[in-house]
Protein backbone atom coordinates (compact mmCIF):
# COMPACT_ATOMS: atom_id res chain seq x y z
CA UNK A 1 0.00 0.00 0.00
CA UNK A 2 1.58 3.36 -1.24
CA UNK A 3 0.25 5.76 0.75
CA UNK A 4 1.09 9.23 0.53
CA UNK A 5 0.29 12.71 3.08
CA UNK A 6 0.43 15.73 2.38
CA UNK A 7 -0.69 18.76 4.39
CA UNK A 8 -3.78 21.05 2.34
CA UNK A 9 -4.64 23.41 4.28
CA UNK A 10 -3.14 25.59 6.53
CA UNK A 11 -4.86 28.75 7.84
CA UNK A 12 -2.93 30.83 10.69
CA UNK A 13 -5.24 32.97 12.72
CA UNK A 14 -2.59 35.99 13.76
CA UNK A 15 -3.43 38.25 16.94
CA UNK A 16 -3.25 41.84 17.63
CA UNK A 17 0.31 41.45 17.92
CA UNK A 18 1.06 39.40 14.82
CA UNK A 19 1.94 36.26 16.64
CA UNK A 20 -0.37 32.91 15.42
CA UNK A 21 -2.83 31.88 18.01
CA UNK A 22 -4.64 29.06 16.45
CA UNK A 23 -4.24 26.82 13.62
CA UNK A 24 -7.01 25.21 11.11
CA UNK A 25 -5.20 21.88 8.95
CA UNK A 26 -5.94 19.43 6.88
CA UNK A 27 -4.34 16.81 6.06
CA UNK A 28 -5.23 14.70 3.06
CA UNK A 29 -4.21 10.68 2.52
CA UNK A 30 -3.64 8.76 -0.65
CA UNK A 31 -3.93 5.06 -1.41
CA UNK A 32 -2.12 4.37 -4.26
CA UNK A 33 -2.80 6.84 -7.51
CA UNK A 34 -5.82 7.73 -8.23
CA UNK A 35 -7.65 5.74 -10.99
CA UNK A 36 -6.12 2.55 -9.74
CA UNK A 37 -8.74 -0.33 -8.53
CA UNK A 38 -6.95 0.34 -5.05
CA UNK A 39 -7.63 3.92 -5.03
CA UNK A 40 -8.75 5.63 -1.96
CA UNK A 41 -8.25 9.44 -0.54
CA UNK A 42 -9.49 10.95 3.20
CA UNK A 43 -8.48 14.31 3.95
CA UNK A 44 -8.26 15.13 8.06
CA UNK A 45 -8.66 18.36 9.10
CA UNK A 46 -8.37 19.85 12.67
CA UNK A 47 -8.15 23.06 14.43
CA UNK A 48 -5.78 23.76 17.17
CA UNK A 49 -5.79 27.07 19.69
CA UNK A 50 -2.63 28.18 21.18
CA UNK A 51 -3.94 27.35 24.66
CA UNK A 52 -6.85 25.17 25.48
CA UNK A 53 -8.01 26.29 28.64
CA UNK A 54 -10.30 24.45 30.79
CA UNK A 55 -13.12 26.21 33.71
CA UNK A 56 -14.94 25.27 36.50
CA UNK A 57 -18.75 25.26 37.03
CA UNK A 58 -18.06 28.93 38.35
CA UNK A 59 -15.93 30.03 35.28
CA UNK A 60 -12.88 29.64 37.14
CA UNK A 61 -9.84 28.18 35.04
CA UNK A 62 -9.19 24.65 35.80
CA UNK A 63 -6.54 23.68 33.61
CA UNK A 64 -4.27 25.23 31.06
CA UNK A 65 -2.68 22.97 28.21
CA UNK A 66 -0.27 24.83 25.92
CA UNK A 67 -0.37 23.29 22.46
CA UNK A 68 2.29 25.52 20.78
CA UNK A 69 4.49 28.45 21.63
CA UNK A 70 3.32 32.15 20.16
CA UNK A 71 5.84 33.24 17.23
CA UNK A 72 4.72 34.72 13.49
CA UNK A 73 3.21 33.04 10.53
CA UNK A 74 6.37 33.02 8.83
CA UNK A 75 8.35 31.33 11.49
CA UNK A 76 6.34 28.06 10.90
CA UNK A 77 8.21 25.25 8.96
CA UNK A 78 5.86 22.17 7.34
CA UNK A 79 7.75 19.99 10.37
CA UNK A 80 5.82 22.77 13.30
CA UNK A 81 2.51 22.27 11.56
CA UNK A 82 3.15 18.30 11.50
CA UNK A 83 4.60 18.29 14.61
CA UNK A 84 0.85 19.90 16.05
CA UNK A 85 -1.49 17.06 13.95
CA UNK A 86 -1.86 13.69 15.14
CA UNK A 87 -0.78 11.71 12.52
CA UNK A 88 -0.36 8.66 13.98
CA UNK A 89 -3.56 8.24 14.94
CA UNK A 90 -4.74 9.56 11.33
CA UNK A 91 -2.78 7.07 9.69
CA UNK A 92 -3.95 3.78 11.98
CA UNK A 93 -7.32 5.47 10.84
CA UNK A 94 -6.85 5.66 7.13
CA UNK A 95 -5.11 2.01 7.42
CA UNK A 96 -8.34 1.24 8.82
CA UNK A 97 -10.67 2.72 6.73
CA UNK A 98 -8.41 1.41 3.27
CA UNK A 99 -8.56 -2.34 5.06
CA UNK A 100 -12.54 -1.93 5.09
CA UNK A 101 -12.78 -0.66 1.56
CA UNK A 102 -10.32 -1.63 -0.26
CA UNK A 103 -8.60 -4.85 1.13
CA UNK A 104 -11.81 -6.67 2.52
CA UNK A 105 -14.84 -4.97 1.66
CA UNK A 106 -18.25 -6.13 3.25
CA UNK A 107 -20.05 -8.39 1.41
CA UNK A 108 -22.55 -7.23 -1.26
CA UNK A 109 -26.15 -8.74 -0.10
CA UNK A 110 -28.79 -9.12 -2.93
CA UNK A 111 -32.31 -9.88 -2.44
CA UNK A 112 -33.78 -12.90 -3.08
CA UNK A 113 -37.32 -12.84 -4.13
CA UNK A 114 -37.88 -16.38 -4.49
CA UNK A 115 -37.90 -17.04 -0.91
CA UNK A 116 -40.89 -18.56 0.58
CA UNK A 117 -41.55 -18.08 4.42
CA UNK A 118 -42.17 -21.49 5.80
CA UNK A 119 -45.11 -23.03 7.20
Amino acid sequence: MAVTKAIIKAVPYVNSNNKVDKWDLQMKYENNSEGDATYYSHTFGKTINQQDITYDGDGNVVETITNFTLKAKGSWTKDNLEALLPISTWDSVFASQVDSVITNPPAESTPDESFNVPS
